[in-house]
């Protein structure tokens, strides 16, 4: 963060502070923080503006320069997103100050957005100390930069599968998450709670549930909120065998089905169902159940008491040790940790 006055960082950029009826009194001292959102081609709108326009309103609702941000993009020309919309930017892939965050904004170009060249503007603000951020699949490009290590993102629900597959790392399913180094969301309205998480760190609830107010979001949902497991209704009514699948497999957590049972249930081979569950769910049938305990064992472990012991045997597993060792790959921690 940056006082008023400090070093000439975002020497061409100022606080937006719109005038508008409601207000917040500011309790604490003014200090600006600096975000520059680095846009990729094909970027997704919604993830963007859900993460830039919380700063707005919080500095319009106290009249004070809270969030400085400014637009970046590989060459400094404007960019054009998913939906097809140009937006311009404020600059090409100069250095930015220690002080500023940059936010890596993508979006159905997952894995091929960034050229070695943001890779390696990247690298080069992490060394300098500086802070990451990425929004919707923007976790593609810190992660081929090497600079999420082996901690596990938020990703969209679409794009986990893939990302599992190019990292071999289980991207988390939770909204959002805020780690000491870099933070990361799953787009679309997210990024409105991942905003609102930052400005209460930066400045309390009281802010925070005003800006959430302003944008009409009902609640701030923690970090912990999942997200939800999304079966767009046209590829079941296509694929009624697979959606019959997919409901015993959620029926039967406690004591999952074996592969001939999943079959059964499917009404041809399991060779039969491994091949259109695979090109349906993009996911195997194993790995695709086994997220599902999974899921649930977590939700279990941040909502209820039960040990850890009795969480695996509600989740389907024989022992406390198999559960742990499979929840560690998937989660990046024991569940121990959760609590």
């Amino acid at each position: 963060m940056t006082r008023p006055g400090d070093d000439k960082i975002f020497a061409r950029a100022s606080a937006i502070i719109p005038r508008g009826v409601a207000h917040v009194r500011l309790d604490g001292p003014v200090v600006t923080r600096d975000f520059a959102f680095l846009v990729l081609p094909r970027f997704t709108l919604l993830a963007f503006s859900s993460a830039i326009e919380p700063l707005r309103i919080a500095n319009q609702l106290t009249q004070a320069p809270l969030y400085r941000y400014r637009l970046v993009s590989m060459d400094g020309a404007p960019v054009e997103s998913s939906a097809g919309v140009r937006i311009e930017v404020d600059q090409g892939l100069e250095p930015l100050s220690r002080e500023t965050t940059a936010i890596v904004c993508s979006g159905t170009d997952a894995s091929q957005a960034a050229d070695r060249r943001v890779l390696a503007w990247l690298r080069d603000h992490a060394r300098k100390g500086g802070g990451l951020g990425a929004i919707c699949t923007g976790a593609y490009t810190l992660a081929r930069a090497g600079l999420l290590g082996d901690d596990a993102p938020a990703v969209h629900w679409e794009n986990r599968p893939a990302y599992r597959e190019l990292f071999d790392v289980e991207p988390l399913q939770q909204i959002y998450v805020i780690g000491r180094k870099h933070f990361s969301c799953a787009g679309g309205e997210a990024g409105v709670d991942l905003m609102l998480a930052l400005i209460t760190r930066d400045h309390g609830p009281k802010l925070a549930d005003a800006v959430a107010e302003m944008c009409l979001h009902s609640r701030r949902r923690e970090a912990s909120a999942t997200q939800k497991k999304v079966y767009p209704s046209p590829m079941l009514a296509r694929n009624p065998a697979v959606a019959r699948v997919i409901a015993a497999m959620q029926a039967n957590i406690a004591t999952p089905l074996d592969r001939d049972a999943l079959a059964e249930v499917f009404g041809h081979s399991p060779r039969h169902l491994e091949r259109i569950f695979r090109a349906v769910v993009q996911e195997t049938p194993k790995s695709h159940y086994l997220g599902l305990r999974l899921e649930q064992a977590r939700n279990l472990l941040s909502d209820t008491t039960l040990s850890i012991l009795e969480v695996a045997i509600a989740t389907g597993f024989n022992s406390r040790s198999s559960f742990s060792k499979a929840y560690k790959h998937r989660f990046g921690q024991s569940p121990a940790k959760t609590r």
